[in-house]
């Protein structure tokens, strides 16, 4: 019984992070049942990551520019011009892949940059600053694409960025080998990470959970992670999209969350002012967060650009308000100084689960679109309330 309530009392206290992985497992239990099962196949789940991965990459920018209170409207044709850049140096210009990609990603960070001088040296609203980047990279897009319309890519080492897969080193009753190593890794990582912040937590008289909750969430998420890289090992294995996605999660995990760059970012968020009276460079936190954010959208677009093996007019369309419906679905606060990127990951999937299932099972897009909306004013009415009850 005690058991019972003090998980019931953790679930409530922690109901803003927890809300979400609740969502998701509801989300794939309906499907799973009304498909008859097709949603949690191999192929459909390894399509679903895919799909996900190069606007799970923005929602985790995007992420850090809304808890420092502020908004990106551009990324999304930011990313499709990138996209499209990376395609002319690959086709035209005969530029390898690994001199491609680089070049791309520094020319995101000189783009995420600028937006962040406009906001935090000129001192324009970041949604107008944002606004104007979305068209200019709009018709910048729309410049470099005109001639053909379509720019096809046949470079197979940068189109397997977006479809292909990390080798086999053998199989194991159809399963690839590398692909459960892997997942083992991430597991024994995962628990690693979680008795080190606990001993971390205790060292400095910190409040935690009793050691029996504690074991049954790592119990709980190593057997999430192993069914996943079962499903997936069941198929061709991880992706390069997935893998992608983990290296940049585990990154920015750690960058907000053991650095002094990232209590900067959170105090920031949390109150400017403050921030700024008590030493931190808030315009220097800005041009960080936003060059990051630039980078990352020159990464979702060659993600994107890869996965269609071409660069399109209509690349980017949409993606920026895909990434901030996942940013906020995935726990991030309205009201800045709040989220996780490991939240705005399962958010992208959440909404990502939503379009797939519905796909599924026929539901028409225009019913899609609708659902989806009032998924993610769900999302923010739940910010509104919970951040009333605490305070």
């Amino acid at each position: 019984m005690n058991f019972f309530n003090e998980t019931k009392s953790l679930v409530k206290v922690n109901i803003r992070e927890y809300g979400m992985y609740i969502a998701l497992f509801v989300i794939m239990l309906t499907f799973s049942i009304m498909t008859d099962g097709l949603f949690m196949s191999s192929r459909n789940i390894s399509n679903l990551l895919d799909a996900t991965g190069y606007i799970a990459v923005l929602a985790v920018g995007m992420t850090l520019v809304i808890v420092i209170r502020h908004i990106d409207l551009s990324v999304g044709f930011a990313a499709g011009f990138m996209g499209a850049i990376a395609a002319i140096l690959l086709t035209q210009a005969g530029l390898p892949f690994y001199f491609t990609i680089p070049i791309i990603l520094v020319l995101g960070i000189v783009i995420g940059m600028f937006n962040g001088v406009l906001v935090a040296s000129f001192g324009i609203p970041a949604f107008v600053a944002s606004l104007a980047g979305m068209l200019i990279f709009r018709g910048g897009l729309l410049m470099v694409t005109e001639k053909s319309g379509t720019i096809i890519v046949d470079d197979e080492n940068f189109n397997a960025i977006g479809t292909g897969f990390i080798p086999s080193i053998a199989k194991i009753n159809g399963l690839n080998l590398l692909s459960l190593i892997l997942g083992g890794v991430m597991i024994l990582l995962y628990i690693y990470s979680e008795i080190s912040n606990r001993r971390s937590k205790l060292k400095y008289q910190f409040d935690v959970v009793s050691m029996r909750i504690f074991t049954v969430k790592v119990i709980f998420v190593s057997a999430i992670i192993a069914y996943i890289t079962w499903i997936l090992a069941g198929y061709k294995g991880f992706s390069w999209t997935v893998i992608i996605m983990l290296i940049i999660v585990v990154v920015y995990h750690f960058l907000t969350r053991k650095t002094v760059l990232g209590r900067h970012i959170y105090a920031v968020g949390s109150n400017p002012e403050a921030a700024h009276l008590s030493g931190i460079n808030v315009k220097k936190i800005t041009y960080i967060v936003f060059g990051s954010m630039g980078m990352l959208a020159a990464l979702s677009g060659i993600m994107y650009t890869a996965r269609l093996h071409s660069a399109t007019t209509t690349a980017g369309t949409l993606f920026e308000l895909d990434a901030i419906a996942a940013a906020y679905v995935g726990g991030v606060s309205a009201a800045g100084g709040v989220g996780k990127v490991t939240g705005s990951i399962i958010g992208a999937i959440v909404m990502a689960s939503l379009t797939n299932g519905m796909n599924l099972l026929g539901v028409g897009i225009s019913y899609q679109y609708m659902i989806r909306g009032a998924v993610l004013a769900a999302a923010v009415i739940f910010d509104v309330m919970t951040r009333k009850k605490r305070s």
